[in-house]
């Protein structure tokens, strides 16, 4: 599927024949296999001990969730914008210690939410696993979303859930601008994101990602927070530099590293990602806004349940693992994103989630990601 197709997503009469991404996916969702020793972002996963326990599948705080024998296992199909390397390990896992066949659709998250909107109630997905708030606030806007219960939604602080109870967020991921620390002065970086539009020292210096959700997230978070016209100006003026266009954050930050260009815009976890795998220094660190700026967005990986899911119970035991201990523990280890459940530590080179300042921005908010793809076609980025 294309890009620009993607402007349909929202409720404009989906058409019904799609394709999910040019990998060669499958269109099935395939079990994830169990590996002996799971691994993510190049390190060893830690051991990790029973998930809190699963009141909301069985209703009951406090209750043990029951586990399934292999041949008994209820199958729990997630639709994942996020990719397999990240958490695959960790599904893995927990489909071992509840006993639950969970079967994972990998893919872009944008697109794996266009696909549940054109397969309505045929959808076969029980659990949808975004990279962002704005899919997750869509397929709410579109009522393909089951109330969470709260038993649940209050491990994680407020702004950082649906305000409808629709979904939850997981981790959580901070926009970042990283720069080259041989190139670059720290005092240089622009007090707001808004200012690198239009600057000539950054000419030809700069490297975005148009088609990234998480940029669009920010594009989005742009357009509530400074409306329509600053938001296509500030397109308009880093176009206007030259920036130098990449597929993902991944790709600005070995640019970055690399002195390719100066400075980029991303999540904060890919350069800790690539610091934990060269195991040394690297000539690059992440500018945090701690200004309330829009270039400072806290967004959220999060989880929610279908209305059409067959294992609704079996989701909601999944959703439980993912907002224990041992899984929140997996996501400040082993991907260097926040974790979300009170009482579990980020990475100790990350400043704490508390000392951010974000900008003030209800998160359901970032669900018009159609106007925000509208908008970059408009200015000729897809």
């Amino acid at each position: 599927m294309r890009r620009r197709d993607l402007i349909r997503l929202g409720g404009l009469g989906l058409a019904a024949g799609w394709t999910l991404l040019a990998a060669c996916q499958s269109t099935e969702p395939t079990a994830t296999p169990a590996p002996p020793t799971p691994t993510a972002a190049g390190a060893g996963m830690a051991p990790m001990a029973s998930p809190t326990p699963a009141a909301a599948a069985t209703e009951t705080a406090g209750a043990t969730p029951t586990v399934m024998t292999r041949s008994q296992s209820a199958v729990v199909t997630i639709y994942s914008g996020r990719s397999k390397s990240l958490i695959g390990p960790l599904l893995d896992r927990i489909g071992q210690e509840l006993g639950l066949d969970v079967r994972v659709r990998y893919g872009d998250t944008a697109e794996l939410a266009t696909a549940i909107l054109e397969e309505g109630d045929r959808s076969p997905a029980d659990l949808f696993f975004g990279q962002d708030a704005g899919a997750l606030g869509a397929l709410a806007k579109e009522g393909r979303l089951a109330p969470l219960p709260s038993e649940l939604l209050q491990r994680v602080p407020q702004p950082y859930r649906s305000p409808k109870e629709l979904w939850v967020g997981i981790s959580g991921r901070v926009r970042t601008v990283i720069y080259n620390t041989e190139r670059v002065k720290p005092e240089e970086i622009p007090a707001s994101i808004v200012d690198f539009a239009g600057n000539e020292r950054w000419r030809a210096r700069l490297g975005w990602a148009p088609t990234n959700g998480s940029f669009q997230a920010f594009v989005t978070a742009l357009r509530r927070m400074r409306g329509e016209d600053v938001a296509r100006s500030w397109l308009e003026g880093i176009k206007a530099l030259d920036a130098r266009v990449f597929p993902k954050n991944s790709s600005i930050v070995q640019a970055t590293i690399n002195g390719e260009i100066e400075a980029g815009f991303v999540n904060h976890y890919y350069l800790m990602r690539e610091r934990a795998q060269a195991g040394r220094p690297l000539p690059a660190e992440n500018h945090f806004y701690t200004n309330g700026d829009p270039g400072g967005l806290v967004n959220v990986a999060g989880v929610g349940v279908l209305v059409t899911s067959r294992a609704s119970d079996a989701a909601l035991a999944l959703v439980d693992y993912l907002l224990s201990e041992p899984a929140q523990r997996y996501f400040a280890e082993q991907t260097f994103e926040y974790p979300l459940l009170e009482g579990v530590p980020a990475h100790p080179d990350l400043p704490p989630l508390a000392s951010l300042n974000p900008p003030a921005l209800d998160l359901s908010d970032l669900d018009d990601l159609k106007g925000t793809l509208a908008l970059l076609q408009e200015v000729g980025l897809l």
